[in-house]
């Protein structure tokens, strides 16, 4: 298993110097909230990139139906350029109630996944770096004739992927398999969404085992938050989870204010280390 932790908030600077704080003392990886206004992410990954040199950087996550493919694309891959190949992008609906509303997004859930989708072919074949086109039934692309043509993504054959998938639905983990790891999800008694148990991960992954075709590197990502001063309790929390088949834990603080003693906590969980 290996260990990232997802900043909560914070600007740019604050990214820079927990990212070096987190390559530091061992952690793997180092993930960035990507809201609809505030902090941007990929300014903050770029300058997460610039304070190190081993650990991923990625999102946790990218809302994609709300996004330009086209800029997330010319985002991704240079950063992936910049870093060395160390980027790792998160994708999925997202959260409405984080704000699209307020800014005209669109909150509909079957016109989001439609979406996302095309998004994620556009983003894969403009990280080729040759010319690409698609027509789709929200975007149309022809990168044929313009004057400058994109770089593409260092890694190959892309940028990983990792993209949420609410199980039981087969629509939804369909999306999974085309690409390279899962963030579990399940939907709640309530209607939320919410991160799966251990049981409904083995579930989970014995329907990704029996569908995938793929040969490539998979990645199973959960969430949550462990101590960092009880090696014990944070045993007990990660053993389940390792046990059904997860491969990577996302240390959260997501209800830590972002207020100064908010940044002083996250910067002591990332301080202690991963909960190894």
């Amino acid at each position: 298993m290996r260990y990232g932790f997802v900043m909560p908030f914070g600007d740019a600077r604050l990214a820079a110097e927990l990212a070096a704080c987190a390559e530091r003392t061992g952690w793997d990886g180092f993930f960035v909230w990507e809201p609809v206004w505030g902090w941007d992410a990929w300014v903050s990954l770029t300058a997460a990139a610039m304070r190190t040199e081993r650990i991923r950087l990625g999102t946790m996550l990218t809302p994609l139906s709300r996004m330009r493919p086209w800029k997330l694309a010319s985002e991704s891959a240079n950063l992936d350029q910049l870093s060395g190949g160390r980027v790792t992008l998160a994708v999925g609906l997202g959260a409405p109630d984080t704000g699209f509303a307020n800014f005209g997004e669109v909150t509909e859930r079957k016109t989001r996944a439609a979406l996302l989708d095309e998004g994620l072919t556009i983003l894969t074949g403009l990280w080729r770096g040759e010319p690409f086109a698609f027509t789709g039934q929200h975007y149309t692309v022809d990168t044929a004739g313009l004057p400058v043509g994109g770089a593409p993504s260092l890694q190959q054959p892309r940028i990983p992927i990792w993209v949420v998938g609410a199980w039981p639905s087969e629509r939804s983990l369909e999306r999974v398999l085309r690409y390279d790891g899962l963030i579990p999800s399940a939907r709640g008694a309530d209607g939320q969404m919410r991160q799966v148990t251990p049981e409904e991960l083995r579930e989970t992954l014995a329907y990704v085992a029996a569908q995938r075709t793929a040969t490539t590197p998979f990645e199973v990502v959960v969430e949550g938050t462990t101590r960092g001063d009880d090696p014990l309790a944070d045993r007990a929390t990660l053993v389940p989870w390792r046990a059904a088949g997860a491969t990577w834990w996302l240390e959260t603080m997501w209800a830590t204010p972002a207020t100064g003693d908010g940044a002083t906590a996250v910067r002591r969980r990332v301080e202690a280390g991963p909960p190894r």
